[in-house]
């Protein structure tokens, strides 16, 4: 993350993408922020914010082969006063029923303090991340015919996600640059995958719905008002194109 990243508006919205990057929506909350994901690109973005930030932390961080008893020694640091289980470490006997992600949209004091905590875990637990790079299964080089624009995509199937790296290029002033999938076949209407961030590198969580879709299709960026395109298809110039290969 940027500088300018640690003044992002902590608000209902970017905690709950936070959690859902973290793993720490139940599965009828992550489903239905997956729904989300497919309809609203500024849930998209926050989810592409999130998710290019928490991949960042372990950058410098070498692998790790911890000690086998690090896991209890960390939880019985952060509760010892607590009996914990061990189908959920982080739950306890009289805790209270987790209210559901809709409720949890008016609730953001909790769920803030509840993020916070889950950040101060991982700070701990990613020395025991092997941060050995996921193979790609679809590569793309999504370009401009001048080359005025260039972003390299990469889609690894055991994550589900998209990561892209604009190499070239940049959106106008007032501007965004939204990325799209066109489905094999003539006819195909292009799926906005989201806008694109000002940062060059970004991580975007492709639905199961659509991983059919990336076989022989089309990654294209379109130049829209800033925040996106108002509608479900591009509203300005098609700046570049590129076909989706078999790594």
């Amino acid at each position: 993350m940027s500088d300018d990243d640690d003044n992002i508006e902590m608000d209902d919205e970017n905690v709950l993408a936070a959690e859902y990057t973290l793993g720490l929506l139940s599965a009828e909350e992550s489903q239905a922020f997956e729904e989300l994901l497919s309809i609203d690109p500024g849930f998209r973005q926050r989810y592409a914010f999130w998710a290019e930030g928490f991949a960042g932390l372990t950058d410098d961080i070498a692998p790790v082969e911890p000690p086998a008893d690090l896991k209890d020694r960390i939880l019985a640091e952060l509760f010892p006063d607590k009996t914990l289980s061990r189908a959920d470490p982080l739950a306890t006997a009289d805790s209270e029923p987790r209210p559901s992600f809709l409720q949890r949209l008016g609730l953001f004091p909790a769920v803030a303090g509840g993020l916070l905590a889950a950040l101060v875990v991982l700070g701990v637990v990613d020395l025991m991340i092997d941060d050995a790079p996921t193979p790609a299964t679809y590569v793309a080089e999504v370009a401009a015919e001048d080359q005025s624009l260039v972003v390299m995509a990469s889609y690894a199937a055991d994550s589900a996600t998209l990561t892209v790296d604009r190499q070239a290029g940049a959106a106008a002033a007032g501007r965004s640059l939204e990325l799209w999938l066109i489905p094999p076949g003539d006819g195909q209407a292009p799926i906005s995958l989201g806008v694109l961030p000002q940062e060059t590198a970004a991580a975007i969580q492709i639905l199961a719905d659509l991983v059919p879709s990336l076989d022989q299709g089309t990654l294209a960026i379109s130049d829209e008002p800033e925040g996106g395109s108002p509608g479900d298809a591009p509203t300005g110039d098609i700046l570049a194109t590129g076909a989706i290969t078999a790594a």
